[in-house]
């Protein structure tokens, strides 16, 4: 991908040449190599930080305390490891997954997930560890946004940005 391609999507001041660094760095590192995988990925981080403006979840992250499913089972889990990166990594299982796969300890430093290079890699390393292009091979918005929002949150967004995405992408 190009920064032509990328700003004929969505030209905002988060849009720059280094951000298109570490976009095809995890294109390459996580197989997303398609243009239907890049615009489908493209598609669910850009609605995920708002454009690419947020790395980390505007809410406090108090409505995960005491979640099991996400492994927040101790006082204060829930503010501690809300959603952060481009794709908003949630939870204790999650952030001990990545660090684990990635050998970086967001456990005892969440905030790495806000920051250049982990905010773009935490994002492919989700979509990777979910098998989200099998799903984006087969042209499936539903199920993506399903995987990555356990709900369908926002899907007329994610499915108008994947129409701009394909159309640039010539997906």
């Amino acid at each position: 991908m190009n920064l032509d391609q990328l700003k004929s999507i969505i030209n905002n001041s988060f849009v720059n040449d280094s951000l298109l660094s570490a976009l095809n760095k995890t294109f390459e590192e996580f197989k997303i190599g398609t243009a239907l995988r890049q615009a489908h990925f493209l598609s669910q981080i850009i609605h995920e930080s708002g454009g690419f403006k947020y790395v980390k979840e505007i809410a406090s992250g108090e409505a995960y305390e005491n979640r099991d499913d996400l492994g927040n089972t101790s006082p204060g889990d829930g503010v501690r490891y809300k959603g952060r990166g481009y794709i908003q990594i949630t939870g204790k299982n999650n952030y001990a997954q990545i660090s684990k796969d990635l050998v970086v300890d967001f456990i005892n430093n969440p905030s790495l997930l806000e920051q250049a290079p982990y905010n773009m890699l935490s994002a492919g390393w989700y979509w990777n560890s979910r098998n989200l292009n099998k799903w984006a091979d087969k042209d499936d918005v539903k199920t993506i946004t399903m995987k990555i929002n356990g709900g369908l949150n926002g899907f007329i967004d994610r499915q108008n940005w994947l129409i701009k995405c394909k159309e640039a992408l010539n997906a």
